[in-house]
């Protein structure tokens, strides 16, 4: 078992702290994202779900204005995001790459936040809540923790 534990805590991020690993978890969970995007639009649905007039309508793919190509785009966008967080979580001692990270955070927030309160296309909700919590949650974080991992 120490065996396996250290051959897996190998292609860990090697630097301390617990940022890099959150960035490396939220970049194989944006992977998984990313796929169920191509292959259904369940999920895109309920974080596009729409404005109702019926409080308490649970999301569907018809109250929803996604779409299966919209689903596919936004499976793709948050690939490459997925890719960039994922170079971040193994460099994030380089500012470039850390910017970077951090300005996937930034246009993630924005586009969540102008669906939900500009376009009306999201509603808060399970679909909604877990991307927002996410990107403003990483964004406070890294920004906290520039200096602590970026060389001055």
């Amino acid at each position: 078992m120490a065996s396996f534990l250290t051959q897996f805590t190998s292609y860990l991020p090697q630097h301390p702290g617990l940022l890099p690993q959150w960035l490396l978890l939220v970049s194989i969970i944006s992977v998984g994202n990313s796929i169920q995007a191509y292959s259904t639009l369940e999920f895109t649905s309920q974080v596009y779900a729409g404005w109702s007039s019926h409080p308490g309508q649970t999301p569907s793919s018809t109250t929803s204005p996604a779409t299966p190509l919209s689903s596919r785009t936004f499976g793709t966008w948050t690939l490459i995001q997925s890719i960039v967080r994922m170079y971040a979580a193994y460099n994030i001692d380089n500012p470039q790459i850390y910017q970077m990270a951090v300005l996937t955070y930034v246009v993630a927030w924005l586009h969540f936040m102008s669906e939900w309160w500009v376009f009306g296309t999201a509603r808060w909700g399970r679909g909604l809540a877990g991307p927002v919590v996410v990107a403003t949650g990483s964004l406070a974080w890294m920004w906290m923790q520039w200096g602590y991992y970026v060389p001055a």
